[in-house]
């Protein structure tokens, strides 16, 4: 007689066995949904339509007090205590950096940013696309003290870029699509650099020293050959800590560390770190994260917003830097570096495609949102996330008008 166990579904009560069925017909199709790669831009317009709900409800008192509300540890006597929004906005966007210093390390190893050529208009490209829209904002608000919120304008946010290009499908060729990812992912560069240079506290020295210490850390693992991602964990909590202590934005750490991922794999048939923690990290970040952070800073309540008077300036800087700076920053940057010889365009793609891809471009988002958290506050900052919003919808809406008008279905 076998001594096998019997399968699962033969030992399990007939009740059980019968539910499987129907609890795989309620999750798959949440699954099938998570697989899409629209799916991240859909779940940040969702989170962002329940934002601005509840800020403009008559709840909206609620809204500030939930993110507002202290969440921390108390340590032998020692309270560190900080409002959710602190942890959405300095700990898991910390995450995403991360991400992002992940994916610009695989591109400078084996991507687009690795063969000088090929990185060429998508380097100038996305330097066309910060330049433009950054001096827009700032003859808006010349002489202004407003005129500090420069950066809010430079960035394109990745998700909602490439799952607008989705949207638009076959008439996108796969070229364009690279294009983007590498314009992305540039421009986040140089919105990082923004960002520590610009909109960071003055430097503490002792603060960078204790980062320096997490650096020499992770250094240390790599070299005794620890494969363990969660033992980095440590280092990489001192680099944030030693960030926060400094005044640099901590979620800069994230941006350190993935720099810092080897890119190379150790055997031939395994993925790379790099490539392994891109791929555990992606659903997360896209699905979780920065819904979350949308959810926590894009409830801008109307009525606080003021997109006229003193606050035109920032609205005008913010709408006119994404909708009209982005595309033609990007376009004709792209158009010069090609007319002196120095890049060619993708093959298959044309100037009115790399247009279309302009436009997406001024889908900015995340990032200028997280720019705008730190460059403005109080009713200027609420008017700069409207305009912040007002001109991603326009740019996603005109991205997807003109595309399907000046591009054909590959």
């Amino acid at each position: 007689m076998s001594t096998d166990p019997l399968p699962p579904e033969e030992t399990a009560p007939p009740e059980t066995a019968r539910a499987r069925p129907l609890v795989r017909r309620l999750v798959e199709p949440f699954e099938r949904f998570l697989a899409l790669d629209a799916a991240g831009g859909i779940l940040l317009l969702a989170a962002t339509a329940i934002a601005l709900g509840w800020a403009n409800s008559p709840w909206r008192a609620s809204y500030q007090a939930f993110w507002h509300a202290p969440v921390g540890l108390v340590v032998a006597g020692a309270d560190f205590a900080r409002p959710l929004h602190f942890w959405i906005n300095d700990g898991l966007m910390t995450v995403f950096f991360f991400a992002i210093g992940l994916e610009v390390r695989r591109e400078l190893h084996d991507g687009d940013l690795r063969d000088r050529r090929r990185a060429a208009l998508p380097l100038w490209g996305a330097l066309g696309g910060m330049l433009l829209p950054a001096a827009i904002f700032t003859a808006s608000n010349l002489g202004r003290p407003t005129a500090g919120g420069w950066g809010i304008p430079i960035a394109t946010d990745i998700a909602f870029s490439l799952g607008l290009l989705t949207l638009l499908g076959r008439r996108v060729p796969p070229p364009l699509r690279v294009f983007l990812l590498a314009l992305a992912v540039i421009d986040d560069i140089g919105a990082i650099l923004v960002i520590a240079l610009f909109y960071s506290d003055g430097l503490a020295p002792a603060g960078l020293a204790i980062a320096a210490l997490g650096v020499a850390g992770i250094l240390a693992l790599q070299r005794l050959a620890v494969r363990d991602a969660a033992v980095y964990l440590v280092p990489g909590l001192v680099i944030w800590a030693g960030l926060l202590v400094s005044g640099v934005h901590p979620t800069l750490a994230g941006v350190l560390i993935g720099l810092l991922t080897p890119p190379r794999a150790d055997a031939p048939d395994l993925p790379s770190p790099v490539q392994r923690l891109l791929a555990g990290l992606h659903r997360w970040v896209a699905h979780l994260i920065m819904p979350a952070f949308a959810f926590a800073n894009a409830g801008v309540a109307l009525d606080g917003a003021a997109p006229g008077g003193a606050g035109l300036p920032v609205f005008l800087g913010v709408v006119l830097g994404l909708v009209v700076g982005k595309p033609v920053g990007i376009v004709g940057a792209a158009w010069l570096v090609h007319r002196l010889g120095w890049a060619e365009l993708p093959r298959g793609t044309s100037w009115p495609a790399l247009a279309v891809i302009g436009m997406v471009a001024g889908v900015g988002f995340t990032m200028s949102l997280f720019i705008a958290q730190l460059a403005l506050a109080g009713a200027l900052l609420d008017t700069a996330k409207l305009a912040v919003l007002i001109a991603s919808a326009t740019s996603a809406g005109l991205a997807l008008a003109v595309g399907r008008v000046l591009t054909r279905p590959g």
